[in-house]
């Protein structure tokens, strides 16, 4: 009689330590992040299309996102700030609590929409409020605290092990759109598309950049736009993307999502175009 008391009582504690651990188990795999649950399985090396987003915070995006803005897009990833390749969401950067909707997103969907045999990898390197200087080697800047150039190409170089670069997305010189500053943007933004082609051995890479968000015509926002200009003349392959007729945030300063949604289509279809010639 005593051994079957002591069987079944084991039996019993056997039971109910089983029964916890897979109640631990189930609830453990219940809280995985969704990104993690989705497996991210990249292709082959030429199948993955690198494209990078560089600037200040009409790059990063601070259009107001919206719930499809979450939702994954199929084959099209981001570089999460631990290096780590995940379903590309909103907010793809991260530089500032204020990160919203940029034009990558956009951009990548449509690189990926029209050849289904690749994928896309999108690497976040813009910097809120940060000027053309702060884009320089060894930079540090405070607002994000960060150092701009140098995380660029140490975020582009990761992404690189596992695809090809297609492309660089620049949006920048609000931050510059002084008679002084501007002066020497345009020395200053041709030096830094050398850097980049030169750090990556992408001599040929196309640059799309971005026009400066609508304002008034003063005569900084002028200069900033000539340079810009310039650069992309004596920088080939390279597009100027155009602004107009897009529309802000209530503060002003910023694309809205609906015009961040239209500047992904038009850095694509600059984009097109390069490769047509």
């Amino acid at each position: 009689m005593q051994l079957l008391k002591k069987i079944a009582a084991f039996c019993f504690v056997f039971f109910i330590s089983v029964f916890c651990t897979a109640q631990i188990t189930s609830a453990q795999d219940e809280s995985k992040p969704a990104a993690e649950e989705q497996a991210v399985r990249l292709p082959s090396k030429d199948k993955f299309r690198i494209v990078v987003l560089a600037g200040q915070s009409n790059m990063a995006g601070r259009g107001f996102v919206e719930p499809q803005d979450k939702e994954p897009i199929p084959r099209v990833f981001m570089l999460d700030k631990s290096g780590k390749w995940v379903p590309a969401v909103e907010p793809v950067h991260y530089d500032k609590p204020s990160a919203g909707v940029g034009p990558g997103r956009e951009f990548a969907r449509l690189l990926a929409e029209q050849d289904p045999t690749i994928a896309v990898g999108l690497v976040p390197t813009a910097c809120g409020g940060s000027s053309i200087d702060a884009w320089t080697p060894g930079t540090y800047f405070k607002q994000t605290d960060s150092h701009p150039y140098d995380d660029a190409i140490a975020r582009t170089r990761r992404a690189l092990r596992d695809g090809t670069l297609e492309a660089i997305l620049w949006r920048q010189g609000e931050a510059d759109a002084s008679v002084e500053k501007a002066a020497k943007h345009e020395e200053k933004l041709l030096a830094l598309f050398t850097r980049f082609r030169e750090e990556f051995n992408a001599p040929d890479v196309p640059i799309l950049v971005g026009e400066l968000f609508p304002a008034k015509e003063t005569e900084g926002y002028r200069a900033v736009r000539e340079a810009q200009l310039a650069v992309v003349e004596k920088a080939q392959p390279a597009a100027f993307v155009s602004a107009e007729g897009t529309t802000l945030n209530p503060d002003r300063v910023h694309f809205d999502r609906k015009s961040q949604m239209e500047q992904g289509q038009r850095f694509f279809n600059a984009f097109q175009e390069l490769k047509k010639k």
